[in-house]
Formats: structure tokens, sequence, C-alpha cells
């Protein structure tokens, strides 16, 4: 079942959206080679609950930990561990929060230090196609609007693997709603979209081939062929004329272009 939000829900849905933003803020500016996942998933929970926030993913069906970070070849739901952050890593950083009610999730992709042309174009074509699907993420379209203007922008022109087995999804007063958003389909296919509806649009893209596995965790996934995978998330509100996206990288991006250990890769020139 789909839910609708008024506009008042709305509005709180923005204020947990925005905690995420502000917490991928936080983690953009000490992000560096030589800290552990384990110790940025720590303080991004305690930033959560600083700020009024509850962490949407710690106790989720099981999982563990307060944020999701992948590195490299995992797509998602990467463990937090030990193993300390290397130049060059690809370090893709999920998180959820629930504040009043209601759940903000969204991701954001960092780059460590200088990493390889392909890679580079990679990180800046799966941001590209985040918002190329959330411009069409307006009332009178389709869910599958949204998910073939992702597939176009990068497998179609690109030749990446878009990931078939997880997908966005609805947003709301439970983590996961319906409806389902992959990044790859029809046009005119799915749900057709009203005002209300609050979606998390979620490229997972990988370098190579669009096959993955999950690890014996039960958790994380990674590519089958290895290469690395990215992924990008915004919170988005489904209206007449435009979307109204709730989550908001500017201050993500800010606090990246400040740091001088990160890559701004997103910022690379793509090319044909």
């Amino acid at each position: 079942m789909i839910y609708y939000k008024t506009l008042a829900e709305v509005e709180l849905m923005r204020q947990s959206a925005l905690l995420v933003s502000k917490t991928l803020a936080e983690v953009a500016n000490i992000l560096k080679p030589g800290i552990t996942s384990a110790s940025l998933d720590t303080f991004i929970g305690d930033f959560i609950k600083d700020h009024g926030g509850i962490p949407s993913f710690l106790n989720y069906n099981g999982y563990p930990f307060n944020s999701c970070i992948s590195v490299n070849d995992v797509v998602v739901h990467g463990f937090p561990n030990k193993n300390e952050l290397r130049e060059g890593d690809v370090v893709s950083i999920d998180i959820g929060v629930v504040k009043n009610g209601y759940h903000g999730d969204h991701a954001y992709t960092f780059v460590l230090g200088e990493i390889s042309d392909e890679a580079a174009r990679l990180v800046c074509v799966t941001k590209e196609s985040l918002y190329k699907g959330i411009e069409k993420a307006i009332a009178g379209n389709y869910v599958g609007d949204i998910s073939y203007a992702i597939q176009e922008h990068t497998e179609k022109k690109y030749g990446y693997g878009v990931v078939r087995e997880l997908v966005g999804h609805g947003l709301g007063r439970s983590l996961h709603e319906d409806p389902q958003v992959p990044n790859y389909g029809k046009r005119g296919s799915g749900k057709k979209m009203k005002e209300g509806l609050v979606l998390a649009i979620e490229p997972m893209i990988n370098l190579g081939s669009k096959d993955v596995y999950t690890d014996e965790d039960g958790w994380t996934v990674r590519t089958k062929d290895h290469k690395i995978s990215v992924h990008f998330e915004h919170d988005v509100h489904v209206q007449k004329n435009k979307p109204d996206i709730l989550s908001d990288y500017s201050i993500i991006e800010a606090a990246e272009k400040e740091n001088p250990n990160l890559f701004l890769a997103h910022q690379a020139t793509v090319g044909a």
C-alpha cells in the first residue's frame, strides 16, 4: 500500500532528511585515509542522537550498526569495521534517521585521494543519473519513468552495470514503503505517481557487471567481478510541476570541498 503524505508530514520528513544530510556533511569533515569505518559509525550514531534523532538502521531486521559503509566493490550494506580506509578508496555511506516519527534515508559516495579517470567517471555519472531520475519524479509520471532515466544514463550510455536486486523505495513512518523504485525499467511502467508520495531514489551502479552476491554475514552485497560500485540517494517529495528534494547535498559538497583528503570525483569531466 502506498501512503501519501500531507504537506505537514512532508515538512517533518524534511527535518529527518536534513539531519541525515548534516550527518553526512560532518562525516565529510573528518573522512581521511587511516580512519576506520567503525569509528565513523560510532561518530554517526552519536551525532544523530545528539541532534534529536534515532539511527534508523540500528537493529533494523537485525542490522547491528548505525550506518552502512560500503568500500570499493561493496555495493550496499557494508559492515563498519576496524580496517583503516586507504588512499584511493571509494566509500559509499548510507544513513537513516527517524525523527518526529518519520524517516530520512540517503547516501553519498566519497573518494579518498586520487583515483583512476575510469573510477572518477563512474562516480560522476552515477550522481548525474540520480538527478536524471529525480527530474521524472512529478505527479502524473510513472515510477518506470524514473527507472528508465537512470538506466538510460548509466547502462545504455556508458555500459555500466545497473544492480537489479536492490531498489529505491517509498519512505515515511516506515523506512521502506511502497512503491519500489528500480534503477532499470520501461517508461510508462509501474505505479502512476501522485502528489504527496515521498521516494528514496538511489542508483547503485557498478563499473563492470550488474551481477552481485551477498557475503556470509547476510548483509554485505558485493560486485561479482569485484569492480567498484557507487551509490547516491536523495529523498524526494513528488509534486505537480517539479520534484521537491528533501535532503541537501550542498552542505555535504561544501564540506567535501574543504577537506584536502577528498577527491571531488563528481566534478570530473565525463566525456563522451
